[in-house]
């Protein structure tokens, strides 16, 4: 969706350079080109940031990490010898 933004941007421009417009009609073309091109470059930000996030699913909730810690101190001290007097 955000090329179209990029397309309306260069249209813009084009129809800016046409001689037989008021310098008004180049103005309005001028100002829509950039502000096309402004919203291309925050799409087209957005969507790389939006690529690149994680997956929310994968993220373990703290019920989860406690039960896993649990456990792995469970086998830790299974590993070890009973402490006694000697």
């Amino acid at each position: 969706m955000h090329w179209l933004y990029l397309l309306a941007s260069l249209l813009c421009l084009g129809l800016a350079m046409i001689r037989t417009l008021p310098t008004i009609g180049v103005l309005i073309f001028l100002a829509g080109s950039l502000a096309f091109m402004v919203a291309w470059i925050l799409g087209w930000m957005s969507s790389r940031i939006s690529s690149q996030s994680r997956d929310v699913s994968h993220i373990m909730s703290p019920e989860e990490l406690r039960r896993l810690r649990e456990q792995a101190e469970a086998r830790k001290n299974a590993g070890r010898p009973p402490e006694g007097n000697a």
